[in-house]
């Protein structure tokens, strides 16, 4: 099994290229479609939040109001902390289970935002980064709703450019179109099924590429 850890700032495309890889075989575990559940309704999770952040951030049919709580927590770091304290051990909780419930021959990538603040990169075999400017990223928000104040609040809470790139084996450009796009990933998905088949004959395989080259060379 490979162990891949996608991430990107938000806005970034990320679920894109995670798409993109599904479709070439990879296993996928999203740890965003796991917070989800994690803050459905009825979850033990969600009534933790509205215990910290009070009904404000409920929706009139009860679930949550998402963009609420992101004013309430991407501007302040404190509260960001608390907000991460109660669904992060569940996220990972379920993340684990499904990661380890992979077949032993499959390329499983761990789509995970905070990949870099988490200190999750020595967990994978490979890490994957996926990039775009901060103006694609701010209008793609805006695109779902995201005002752009808020959006810029969320992309300073993460960590920066630098600090992905630092331990990334790959960087996908997703600055381009989506046909680039799906040129750079389908580069990437030779380069991870290249690392597994080493890795399962037991060969050493060799130094990553530069943290700051595109996937495969071609993004």
């Amino acid at each position: 099994m490979l162990h891949v850890g996608l991430t990107g700032g938000i806005g970034s495309g990320k679920s894109t290229v995670a798409r993109l890889l599904a479709a070439h075989g990879a296993v996928i575990v999203d740890a965003d479609a796991i917070a989800r559940e994690v803050l459905a309704p009825g979850a033990p999770g969600l009534a933790e939040v509205v215990a910290e952040f009070g009904t404000g951030v409920l929706a009139g049919d009860g679930s949550l109001d998402r963009a609420a709580l992101g004013r309430e927590v991407f501007s302040d770091p404190a509260r960001l902390r608390r907000l991460e304290e109660i669904t992060h051990p569940k996220i990972a909780s379920e993340s684990h289970r499904r990661l380890r419930a992979a077949p032993a021959d499959a390329i499983v990538v761990y789509d995970v935002p905070l990949l870099v603040e988490k200190g999750l990169a020595a967990a994978h075999d490979v890490v994957v980064v996926v990039e775009a400017p901060l103006p694609a990223r701010l209008a793609r928000l805006a695109a779902r709703g995201v005002d752009e104040q808020t959006a810029r609040a969320r992309v300073a809470a993460q960590a920066g450019d630098d600090q992905r790139r630092a331990v990334a084996d790959f960087v996908v450009d997703n600055g381009g179109d989506l046909p680039s796009l799906e040129g750079a990933v389908s580069g990437l998905w030779q380069e991870l099924v290249e690392r597994a088949q080493r890795q399962g004959s037991g060969d050493q395989p060799p130094a990553p590429p530069a943290p700051a080259a595109p996937a495969g060379g071609r993004a």
